[in-house]
């Protein structure tokens, strides 16, 4: 980043003197807010609060919870409101109950807040909103972009953003954008001299990156204790050149290029073979089976039984090769995503060190449901249930970061190729409804439950539970109409997603009658998926009270470049 050393003294001293000052009286719109809304509500709102504390009113939160009264106005050391914010991570009673906890600003002015009598403006309703993670929207953005120019070794402007301190001197203002240069100088025009990081270093930042710059200093800009930021390289502007090149080059150039990827898949596929892959330091195993690549008749026609309007016009689609898991996702794979805790247990216990996992640590993680998400149900060798489709993305990216293999959902054509293993009936197994029971749990054997995985019959090509079960969630967002857009032969199709709902999930359940089991079947999500949301099982994102859901993973052959790989991972309508 560049901007006028003269520029960041004025500011540096205003803001050290606005985050000092003790005749600045606190203000709730602007500092308590905020903390309340991203880092407690998301337990403690209007609908099935947690202990029966609610805090998105003035009222609600001088009655306490179901354990007594938590804040006494001028007595923070009385309020647990606060108390509870300066535990140690490890305590049983530290709130919020997970990473990350809230800074030491954010505590300080929710103290002060307190001492000055807690006072909270008539008719303000507060509502959840999303919580930003230093480590996981901040870090990324200002290593990628700032601290090429404004770090230990090369601090233009005497100006450092690696460390909070030297962060905190200069440029950030926590609860205070408007003298926090940090973001002054990013929202800049572009053809400003003072914009950060300038045009020829990459600037400006993209709209998400700059919100997310934005929302983290209105939430007090909390940075967790010793950590300290490393630059990290981008695209150079040739490589930028490139790029551009590519994305504009003739038909011919293109068609070279797929013609390069065929000759390759050609080369490559003949190797490929089942393997077991394991979570490191867990011993927690899961198989992939390879997948030929090929084409087929996507859809159903509308003579098959159970037909259904979205499952048509059928369309012939190309798909290269990919491993495919061969049972749906168990609860012993995914527990360790959605506990932290559990995880390091488990390594600690195998002799592994968890702290050595930084990669996949930086991977966002599900908030603790309140309910065992089981449901009781089972979870030693059980298919993994109730989580969103983002959560289903961050898993495969969180099972990324460990494995080191390049994890993703299916799109629903890879799924459905997958499913038919060279069929083009009704179900892998033929037409016949009768032999169901012996490839699929459904409504009339599952006896109103999941079960473990694999102890079906498998398809031609060595899956398991593709037909019922558990639903199993794509990458793709659900059109209906989708196959009439296809035009020809269409390959590798993949609809990216532009809106939360609906999301495409495939293969019918443990719930459904056999007719929705069947290979064309298709169904998009909904908020009903989500009705005890966020408080039971708490978290928006990641859980879903549809016990009938599940996913698998899917590893393609070509590694793609880390912008598709995001783009699998991460669609819009989510909180990334």
């Amino acid at each position: 980043m560049r901007v006028k050393l003269s520029c960041f003294l004025l500011i540096g001293i205003f803001g050290t003197l606005s985050t000092s000052s003790v005749s600045a009286e606190v203000s709730f719109e602007k500092q308590v807010k905020p903390v309340l809304e991203s880092a407690c509500l998301s337990c403690h709102g209007e609908k099935k609060p947690k202990g029966e504390l609610q805090l998105h009113t003035h009222e609600a939160l001088l009655e306490g919870s179901e354990y007594g009264k938590v804040i006494v106005p001028r007595k923070p050391e009385d309020s647990t409101l606060y108390t509870t914010t300066i535990l140690p991570p490890d305590a049983d009673e530290v709130m919020p109950p997970k990473a990350p906890f809230l800074s030491k600003s954010q505590s300080d002015v929710i103290k002060k807040w307190i001492l000055e009598g807690a006072k909270w403006p008539e008719g303000i309703v507060l509502k959840q909103i999303r919580r930003i993670g230093f480590i996981k929207d901040i870090k990324p953005i200002l290593e990628t972009n700032c601290l090429s120019c404004h770090q230990e070794s090369n601090d233009k402007g005497d100006l450092r953003l690696d460390e909070s301190q030297y962060a905190f001197e200069s440029s950030v203002v926590p609860f205070d954008l408007d003298e926090s240069t940090l973001y002054q100088t990013i929202i800049l025009p572009e053809d400003h001299e003072e914009l950060m990081p300038p045009a020829n270093k990459g600037g400006p930042l993209k709209d998400e990156q700059i919100k997310l710059i934005k929302d983290w200093i209105v939430q007090g800009a909390p940075w967790p204790e010793g950590v300290k930021l490393v630059p990290v390289r981008r695209e150079s502007e040739k490589d930028q050149v490139i790029v551009e090149t590519i994305s504009k080059a003739p038909k011919e150039v293109v068609d070279i290029r797929v013609k390069a990827i065929d000759q390759l898949i050609d080369q490559l596929e003949p190797t490929m073979k089942p393997y077991t892959d394991e979570i490191p330091g867990t011993g927690v195993k899961f198989e992939m089976v390879p997948i030929p690549s090929g084409e087929f008749l996507m859809g159903s026609p509308k003579t098959e039984k159970g037909h259904i309007s979205n499952e048509g016009p059928q369309r012939k689609v190309k798909i290269a090769p990919f491993w495919m898991a061969k049972t749906e996702t168990t609860w012993n794979c995914y527990t360790l995503f959605m506990y932290q805790e559990e995880e390091k247990m488990v390594m600690k216990l195998r002799g592994y060190k968890p702290e050595l996992n930084e990669v996949s640590d930086a991977v966002a993680r599900p908030t603790t449901p309140y309910v065992e998400m089981s449901f009781g149900m089972g979870t030693d060798g059980f298919p993994a249930i109730s989580m969103t489709q983002h959560a289903a993305n961050t898993y495969c990216k969180w099972l990324t970061a460990k494995t080191g293999h390049y994890y993703r959902l299916p799109t629903e054509a890879e799924w459905e190729y997958a499913c038919r293993a060279g069929s083009a009936t009704a179900y892998s197994f033929g037409d016949d409804v009768s032999k169901i029971d012996e490839y699929a749990w459904h409504d009339g054997n599952s006896d109103f439950k999941y079960h473990k995985v694999g102890t079906k019959k498998p398809n031609a090509w060595g899956l398991h539970d593709m037909h019922g079960n558990v639903s199993e969630w794509t990458a793709d967002q659900f059109l209906a109409d989708i196959y009439s857009t296809f035009k020809g032969i269409v390959s590798n199709p993949f609809q990216y997603g532009k809106d939360l709902y609906p999301r495409a999930a495939r293969g019918g359940s443990w719930m459904d009658k056999p007719e929705k089991l069947r290979s064309a079947y298709r169904i998009g999500s909904s908020p009903d998926w989500k009705f005890q949301d966020p408080q039971l099982p708490k978290s928006i994102w990641y859980h879903t009270d549809a016990q009938f859901l599940g996913f698998r993973v899917l590893r393609p052959l070509i590694i793609p470049s880390s912008e598709e790989m995001h783009k699998y991972w991460t669609t819009e309508g989510e909180p990334d």
